[in-house]
């Protein structure tokens, strides 16, 4: 029971010469919460059991913050790829308030709602970002060439966008589970475990959404050993598109997207695997590194490297080049084709008309 619960008056000299000879006692996290500037509470342990860096976490929260103007404003000016700019700013606005979470402990890292907040949101944001990504491929195959896949360019968000879903549900069920458990003072094992569930999910997922990039990348790579430029769509927008150094520097920035948030999640699960007390969850460096770095890196990889600026002719519509919003479709040689305008159907001619044009004639 925090220390400013207590009925009656609180004998405060009591509380600190209790604590520190006995600095490890619940009652001196009570204390703390209550005094977090007390000297004393330096040896307390908190929810963090390690002094929250002020430095990098601000750090942190201004490059996300960055990042969140830099996402909003692309779509502003471009208006293009809206599914990608959502994912994205709703991934960097979790990581936004995960760090203003953090920031709050500490000022108070005895404090329960900064850890909470923290806790959920910085585990959540990432699979925003993964739902991003995979937005992406559909529309790189389209640039080279739906031949080149083995699966339709539109099965790869059908498949990977609801199993995005279902990770950040567990996430977001499980931190709510252990969130509600924690303020009770119960274990918070079955909503640690639901979370670990997703972000193991969200492992999974990435990992054969990297598989299936190599493959369309080496089914590419094959076929243009065999075929020459022939493998590839030859439109002349296409062209453009593969020749252009922002197009190669976009998928540069999404493979590093990719591995970052992919080595943020295996991290995460192996922090959380051993609950909120595990040992990696004492280590503030191996969070900053594996954590914080590795989903900034992500972010501004891809602010830098827009795929709204960089492969602006495949953002729109179905993905195809020039489809202008019409649903692609595919041939029967496997070819993308897109719908067009139909010619005006023509009336039925009557014996009356006829006999009218013969009159003319």
């Amino acid at each position: 029971m925090p220390a400013s619960n207590y009925d009656g008056p609180i004998d405060w000299d009591a509380f600190a010469t209790y604590c520190r000879a006995n600095p490890k006692a619940t009652i001196c996290g009570d204390y703390c919460m209550a005094r977090p500037d007390d000297a004393l509470c330096a040896a307390v342990p908190s929810y963090y059991k390690y002094r929250v860096s002020l430095a990098a976490n601000a750090v942190f929260l201004a490059l996300f913050s960055l990042s969140f103007l830099l996402f909003l404003s692309t779509y502003i000016f471009t208006r293009r790829g809206l599914a990608f700019s959502i994912a994205l700013l709703l991934g960097v606005a979790c990581e936004i308030i995960g760090y203003v979470g953090r920031i709050l402990s500490w000022k108070n890292q005895w404090q329960e709602n900064g850890f909470l907040i923290q806790i959920i949101c910085l585990t959540i944001g990432p699979a925003f970002m993964a739902a991003g990504i995979y937005f992406c491929l559909r529309r790189i195959v389209y640039a080279f060439g739906p031949k080149n896949s083995r699966i339709r360019p539109e099965w790869y968000t059908r498949i990977f966008i609801p199993c995005d879903v279902i990770s950040l549900v567990l996430q977001a069920a499980g931190g709510g589970i252990a969130s509600v458990a924690s303020h009770n003072g119960d274990p918070v094992d079955t909503g640690d475990n639901i979370m670990i569930a997703g972000l193991s999910f969200q492992v999974l997922t990435l990992l054969i959404f990297m598989a299936c990039s190599i493959d369309f990348g080496f089914n590419a790579w094959r076929r243009f050993k065999s075929m020459g430029t022939a493998a590839f769509d030859q439109s002349a927008a296409a062209l453009k598109l593969r020749s252009s150094w922002l197009f190669h520097a976009f998928l540069a920035a999404l493979t590093l997207a990719t591995v970052c948030i992919f080595w943020r999640s295996v991290y995460r699960v192996a922090e959380l695997s051993k609950g909120w007390d595990g040992p990696l969850m004492y280590r503030q460096g191996l969070f900053i590194g594996f954590e914080g770095v590795m989903v900034v890196v992500a972010c501004l990889a891809l602010n830098a490297f827009h795929p709204s600026v960089c492969m602006r002719d495949v953002m729109e519509g179905a993905g195809g080049i020039g489809s202008k919003g019409k649903k692609g479709k595919m041939n029967a040689d496997g070819t993308e084709g897109f719908d067009m305008l139909e010619p005006p159907k023509s009336e039925p001619v009557s014996d009356a008309d006829t006999s009218r044009i013969g009159a003319a004639h």
